[in-house]
C-alpha cells in the first residue's frame, strides 16, 4: 500500500541549527530504495551532508529500510547518496562550508507529483546552549499563550 504524499520531516534541525538557506536537491536511489522511501520507510533525523573531494554532495547517515518483496539485491540500509544540485548551488555551499564553518542538514524527505524522491535541504549554523533554551522558552510562551486564549474563548 503507498502513501499519496510523503513527507519524512527531521525536527530536530530546527532545533540544533540555525537556518540560513534552504535548497532543494534531488536524491540517486537504486530500485528498491525508491520503493521503501514511497513506503514511507525512511529516516533522516540523524543524517547529515558532506562534500566528497571532487565536489560532490552526498547526504550520509540517511536509513532507508531494506524493501520487504525484493531478492537478494536490495540496498544497504545506511548507504551513502548521493544529492543532485546544480553546479552554482553547489560552488556556493562548498564556499560556505569551508569558509564559514556552517554545515548542511537535511529538513524533509518528499517524493513530488512526477514520482521522485527530493530532499529539502538547509545551510544552517550550530545553536550554543542559551539559544537552544531561548528555542524553549519562546515554545513554552507560544504554548501557554495558545491555552489562555482557547480558555478567554470559552
Amino acid at each position: 500500500m503507498v502513501q499519496k504524499n510523503i513527507n519524512i520531516k527531521n525536527k530536530k534541525a530546527r532545533f540544533e541549527y540555525e537556518l540560513l538557506d534552504k535548497y532543494t536537491a534531488g536524491i540517486v536511489l537504486s530500485g528498491t530504495e525508491i520503493k521503501s522511501i514511497r513506503l514511507g520507510k525512511a529516516s533522516i533525523t540523524e543524517s547529515f551532508c558532506e562534500f566528497n573531494e571532487r565536489g560532490e554532495l552526498f547526504i550520509i547517515n540517511m536509513q532507508v529500510d531494506e524493501y520487504s518483496h525484493a531478492s537478494h539485491f536490495n540496498h544497504r540500509p545506511k548507504a551513502e547518496r548521493k544529492l543532485l544540485l546544480n553546479r552554482q548551488e553547489l560552488k556556493k555551499l562548498l564556499k560556505e562550508v569551508n569558509t564559514s564553518g556552517n554545515t548542511i542538514v537535511p529538513l524533509n524527505l518528499f517524493v513530488n507529483d512526477r514520482g521522485f524522491a527530493k530532499l529539502n535541504i538547509a545551510l544552517a549554523k550550530g545553536k550554543k546552549l542559551y539559544d537552544k533554551r531561548e528555542t524553549m522558552k519562546d515554545r513554552d510562551n507560544k504554548r501557554e499563550l495558545a491555552r489562555i486564549k482557547k480558555n478567554f474563548n470559552n
